[in-house]
């Protein structure tokens, strides 16, 4: 039995290849296939992408791109190639270097290559938190939304409980305004002022695909974000690790059936 469920637990095994800089910092891994056979895996010459993890990644549409990270910086790299199995990783092989050219048809060139790469750095590193604060909430919301129901199912909760978490819930909908834009203005064809996401997401689109340097505007659009986002994210955090932790807790204490976010508490009879 004990080897059936070593079975059943194995971890897929991978191919994977490693791309490394001039420094040797591993800038992109990438799987490849482990069938039999001659394979070719093409790498993008681009960092990993800063979104948050998908297991089942979106397929590119008409009007859609997948994600990407920052296109590298000419230079010389190495790739080498290792097996997974079992999740101990094995080399295979000897690095091989390979150089990364620019083709030379921008219009607008950078002068500085390096500062580029540097700016969509910090923007890419701006964007992981960002989109993840506005999945963290999302999560946030669904754990309210549980714990109401089970509020209600639980007779011998105090309503103080309830009202926490419907005043929680107003707090992470005035906090979501300004991650990601009053919707009730926007249903209505009224103006706003951009949110916190969306100064993120147009320095990126405009950036990124861009070998020319950042215009003061995007400059302009990446500062306003960070302040304003380094202001609003201890707001997320202390209702989410606190105040949302503690009625959970609170819910727990007063016999609410199983939410999203606990573990239940027992003790024999």
């Amino acid at each position: 039995w004990e080897e059936l469920q070593a079975e059943m637990r194995e971890e897929a095994p991978a191919m994977l290849l490693i791309v490394r800089d001039e420094d040797g910092q591993v800038v992109r891994q990438l799987t490849g296939p482990v069938k039999k056979g001659m394979h070719r895996v093409a790498w993008d010459l681009r960092y990993p992408s800063s979104e948050p993890t998908e297991l089942n990644p979106p397929k590119p549409g008409p009007f859609s791109d997948l994600p990407v990270g920052p296109m590298v910086a000419p230079g010389t790299y190495t790739v080498s190639l290792a097996k997974r199995v079992d999740g101990q990783v094995i080399p295979i092989g000897e690095p091989q270097k390979f150089p990364t050219e620019p083709l030379g048809l921008a219009s607008l060139p950078a002068e500085d290559k390096a500062e580029v790469l540097a700016f969509q750095k910090k923007t890419a590193r701006l964007q992981r938190a960002v989109l993840g604060a506005g999945r963290a909430a999302g999560e946030a919301q669904n754990r309210i939304n549980h714990l109401k129901k089970a509020l209600d199912d639980a007779p011998e909760a105090d309503p103080v409980l309830a009202k926490r978490a419907r005043e929680i819930e107003q707090r992470l909908k005035d906090l979501l305004i300004w991650l990601e834009g009053d919707k009730v203005r926007s249903a209505h064809n009224e103006p706003r002022p951009p949110a916190i996401r969306e100064r993120v997401q147009r320095v990126i689109y405009g950036q990124w695909a861009s070998s020319s340097a950042p215009t003061q505007t995007q400059l302009d659009g990446y500062r306003i974000a960070a302040e304003e986002f380094g202001q609003w994210l201890p707001g997320l955090r202390k209702l989410i690790e606190e105040d949302l932790r503690q009625l959970e807790q609170d819910a727990e204490t007063a016999g609410a059936p199983w939410t999203p976010g606990r573990v239940p508490q027992w003790q024999r009879d």
